[in-house]
């Protein structure tokens, strides 16, 4: 058995381009763009990179895009004055702040600020507390995208095991909610999980989000499962590689993601599908 590479690059550009036709309706009807205010405090690369592939993602499918760039040293009163001033422009649907912020600023009180029903980011404790209670939110991007490619990998979900490695706020607990609400038997591993690589090898669907370079192998996964591949790394030649040993792995699976043109475009293109829900829940 090979797994089938399910590419979220190519997943992404088929979304986006139906979302670029969305967006040419309204342009065609004379109605207002969509817009996402992206907030950047700082000069961290890896987040300067992020901002661009976001505001990227917003030309290609005909969004507007404004972009706030904060000093270093910005207060949390200087950030949240920004946060104010874009939920109150009636311009903007969505608002993201770009994650992590500089050390000193609390980074739960920046996103509480936030109107929730501009959260596209679906980190707000509104949007949360609507995905746990199975109302109408913003769902965060990676979860939303992880479910995303496995419906594109044909994944049956209800009655499936699946095993999730990671339980971070961002992927981990919102992507276990989400299989579960699909009927999913779902396990959480962590660091204190005794015997991780066999309760791993129980599963037909395996996330791997715990930010480790190749830590699972084919020991790891049972025959035939649909592995998803949430890590963003560097080995030690330099390259981009997930917590997944693709080549080690795939041979065992019955669809996989890579890394890179995985998980990754996939989180751009739910923001940009939630920023457009989010301009559509205000025009209703």
């Amino acid at each position: 058995m090979t797994g089938t590479i399910v590419y979220g690059s190519e997943l992404s550009l088929e979304r986006k381009g139906i979302l670029k036709e969305k967006v040419e309706a309204l342009v065609s009807t004379g109605k207002r763009i969509p817009c996402l205010a992206v907030i950047l405090v700082g000069n961290n690369p890896a987040s300067l990179s992020y901002v661009k592939g976001k505001e990227k993602g917003c030309a290609q499918v005909g969004m507007t895009s404004r972009f706030f760039h904060l000093e270093e040293d910005a207060s949390q009163e200087e950030l949240e004055k920004v946060i104010v001033q874009c939920n109150e422009d009636p311009e903007i649907d969505g608002i993201l702040v770009q994650l992590p912020l500089p050390k000193g600023l609390d980074e739960k009180k920046a996103i509480d600020t936030i109107s929730p029903d501009k959260d596209v980011d679906g980190l707000h404790r509104i949007n949360v507390g609507r995905m746990y209670l199975k109302e109408k939110g913003f769902i965060p991007c990676t979860p939303k995208g992880i479910m995303a490619l496995l419906e594109k990998m044909g994944c049956e979900i209800d009655g499936k095991r699946a095993v999730v490695i990671g339980r971070s706020r961002l992927v981990g607990e919102p992507v276990a909610k989400l299989l579960q609400d699909k009927n999913a038997t779902v396990t959480i591993c962590h660091s204190h999980t005794k015997d991780l690589p066999a309760v791993c090898r129980e599963a037909d669907i395996l996330i791997a989000a715990i930010g480790r370079a190749k830590m699972i192998d084919h020991t790891y996964v049972k025959e035939g499962a649909y592995v998803v591949d949430v890590g963003i790394n560097r080995d030690e030649t330099g390259h981009l590689v997930g917590d997944v040993d693709f080549d080690d792995v795939r041979e065992h699976t019955t669809a996989i993601t890579p890394v890179p043109k995985g998980v990754g475009p996939m989180t751009i293109c739910m923001l940009l599908e939630n920023t457009f829900q989010a301009y559509e829940d205000k025009m209703k």
